[in-house]
């Protein structure tokens, strides 16, 4: 199954704030005029016109839009304002950057991430917008990464996507459970995807996270301290429950949150870097 391009035509007022951003306005990477044209080169634009010395964003914005019926050219300036190699003399601008970038895109579906410095561009569900909110910890994998089902693929994106909503806006149960659900997703269809026979006769629709977490460690997939974390988050998981949460007299905070996020976030990392190892 082939998934689908992440962009369509971009909204007028999409192509406005692209050209805010690539200008570097509101304390952003600043580029004057002749870098803008650089930059767009950079990105792999064919036949830019040199800068004439007109207001650096009306130039900008003529650009974007004389390309706007072709999305391919379009999502090379957004991989490109994700690259690290466009920040070396200022680092420290990237994520800035990123996130004035996903506060508009995600309205189009769309959402700019850097897992491992590789930007992309990947499909997001836009009634989950909320203005740049990010994950707490660097993800160096998506989901296309670690999943073959495409379709499977897409609707872990879009629960991890809901849990970044739900931290953004002080859900933190919600969050805590959504992370769990997610994470026992992911779990049981690496373990389908790269060696079922270790699922033995329990259904995949059977197995619970506990073994789960388990035989993944035990193939050398997540690190010990992965796994140890991962019965944490499985144990706050398991508040879906109202009366576990009353058993464990404790109510999840955002303190407990930002523990429980870098968990998932260093699963999909270690998967992904086993997987990279077994290729």
């Amino acid at each position: 199954m082939t998934p689908q391009p992440p962009l369509g035509i971009l909204d007028a007022n999409t192509l406005e704030e692209l050209s805010r951003v690539i200008c570097g306005d509101d304390n952003l990477y600043y580029r004057k005029g002749f870098e803008i044209a650089r930059f767009l080169e950079h990105a792999g634009w064919q036949r830019v016109p040199e800068y004439d010395g007109e207001y650096r964003r009306q130039w900008t914005l003529a650009r974007l839009t004389e390309r706007r019926e072709d999305p391919t050219e379009l999502e090379k300036v957004l991989l490109r304002l994700a690259d690290p190699r466009e920040y070396l003399d200022e680092p420290d601008q990237l994520p800035a950057v990123i996130t004035a970038v996903n506060a508009f895109l995600v309205h189009e579906g769309a959402r700019l991430e850097n897992p491992g410095g590789r930007p992309r561009v990947v499909p997001c569900d836009p009634s989950l917008a909320h203005p740049g909110s990010q994950g707490p910890v660097e993800l160096r994998a998506v989901m296309t990464d670690l999943i073959r089902d495409r379709t499977m693929a897409a609707l872990l994106q879009h629960r991890l996507d809901e849990a970044r909503t739900c931290y953004a806006n002080g859900a933190h149960v919600a969050a805590i459970i959504m992370l769990g659900s997610l994470l026992e997703g992911v779990l049981v269809h690496v373990v389908q995807e790269r060696d079922a026979s270790l699922l033995g006769r329990t259904s995949p629709d059977r197995v619970n996270l506990d073994t789960l977490i388990k035989t993944c460690h035990d193939s050398g997939w997540i690190g010990a301290d992965v796994e140890r974390f991962c019965h944490e988050l499985r144990r706050y998981r398991n508040f879906v429950h109202p009366r576990a949460e009353i058993r464990e007299a404790h109510a999840p905070d955002r303190d407990t949150l930002d523990m429980c996020w870098p968990v998932v976030n260093a699963v999909l990392n270690d998967l992904a870097d086993s997987q990279q190892k077994a290729a």
